[in-house]
């Protein structure tokens, strides 16, 4: 991902991108938060202090088990996402000299970033964690994250030893024009984790002009 590729962004609709999309698309692509400019979304610090009406949010989010515990504030091991084939380690990000957050290195292609100044998964708020849809190479660690269901899991391993076991109920394309920031990023109640990656159109001289965003709510630790 480039500085240039990736404004992290409504055209909004729902798509396979995994199978869809991303098999003509190449190049690097990089996430992008705007620090509430017109260049971009409001930063996940700023806007997860934001509640967020149930009606924003996808329909049908899933009810946590029964007695299920909110977890500590940890960093983050690893992210698996069996249903296509993820299984990655995380490293901490921040944000570049411009005030737009950091995604891993282009030239790691399984390898995903975690927020580190946000929510940790399984705390409550919504935690962010960011990878390519590809690289120079060929398809990187979320190429196929556009084609995930709701039903479908997340795993978050922890450093604390914690699992977060995260369930699917979104997955959205927002354009990086119209980025619903406060939606994506603000407190509905419940740990939530948001997995972003790059979408939408592409074209050689811009990049990728929107960003796929998987939402999902915690069900249960281990």
């Amino acid at each position: 991902m480039t500085e240039d590729e990736s404004e992290l962004p409504s055209r909004r609709r729902r798509s396979p991108w995994g199978v869809l999309a991303m098999v003509m698309l190449s190049g690097l692509a990089m996430m992008r938060n705007g620090a509430g400019t017109e260049d971009g979304p409001p930063q996940p610090t700023a806007a997860a202090a934001v509640a967020v009406r149930a009606d924003q949010l996808p329909a049908n989010p899933p009810t946590p088990a029964a007695g299920m515990e909110v977890l500590e504030h940890s960093s983050v091991q690893r992210i698996r996402i069996p249903a296509i084939n993820v299984d990655a380690p995380v490293m901490t990000v921040g944000l570049d000299a411009q005030g737009w957050i950091e995604a891993p290195p282009p030239q790691e292609r399984n390898l995903a970033g975690w927020y580190l100044n946000g929510i940790s998964p399984g705390q409550k708020g919504s935690s962010v964690i960011v990878g390519h849809v590809d690289n120079a190479q060929g398809p990187a660690v979320f190429y196929g994250l556009g084609s995930l269901k709701p039903g479908q899991q997340v795993e978050v391993q922890r450093y604390d030893g914690r699992t977060a076991v995260f369930e699917v109920y979104g997955v959205e394309v927002f354009s990086k024009d119209a980025f619903p920031g406060s939606r994506v990023y603000g407190d509905t109640g419940h740990p939530e984790l948001r997995v972003i990656t790059c979408g939408g159109g592409y074209s050689k001289a811009k990049g990728y002009d929107g960003n796929v965003v998987v939402f999902a709510r915690m069900v249960t630790t281990r």
